[in-house]
């Protein structure tokens, strides 16, 4: 019994030594708390005048700007899809999504939890107007994605089975496959 009291005791202090300094270094000790200041230099006038055109070039060479201001046409969002679209039910749409738009791919993600006059619904890793994706909702033989503010931002139909195609309102191509 005297031995697990005399082994209790012994761990205790090799364990409590390990919690105590043996050395100390003072090296810091010399140096200043603060770095000196550093001395304020002179700075010459400032002028000003016209820049010369990039590189010395002649500007005449450079395009004009468009005058006004013009933006791209919008697509319409009630637009009727082709005579060739396939029918749509909801419940096929739920669920996640490989979209190809504009050459790069991402993905959407659609449920039936209500928001808004649609169902929620998100992207991952998309660009555009696609990253203000909030909800969706199918309008006839269209499925109509809706930003946060719950406007129209694009639209797809079904072409074939697990394949959806259409447009952003900006007129990018967009493809839905699993």
């Amino acid at each position: 019994m005297q031995f697990r009291y005399v082994a209790t005791g012994l761990v205790l202090a090799v364990a409590l030594a390990g919690c105590q300094r043996t050395s100390y270094n003072n090296s810091y000790a010399d140096l200043p708390a603060q770095p000196a200041p550093l001395q304020a230099q002179p700075v010459g006038g400032v002028e000003g005048g016209q820049l010369p055109p990039p590189g010395g070039a002649d500007p005449s060479q450079f395009p004009t700007a468009p005058a006004g201001n013009q933006q791209m046409a919008a697509v319409d969002p009630n637009a009727a899809a082709p005579a060739s679209a396939l029918d749509i039910k909801k419940e096929q749409m739920v669920g996640n999504w490989r979209v190809s738009n504009a050459g790069a791919s991402c993905d959407m993600f659609l449920t039936l939890t209500n928001l808004g006059s649609g169902s929620r619904g998100g992207t991952r890793g998309c660009a555009g107007e696609l990253t203000t994706m909030g909800s969706w909702e199918v309008n006839g033989k269209m499925v109509q994605f809706k930003n946060r503010a719950g406007d129209v931002i694009g639209r797809v139909y079904k072409s074939a089975d697990n394949r959806f195609d259409g447009t952003t309102n900006s007129g990018q191509p967009v493809s839905l496959s699993r």
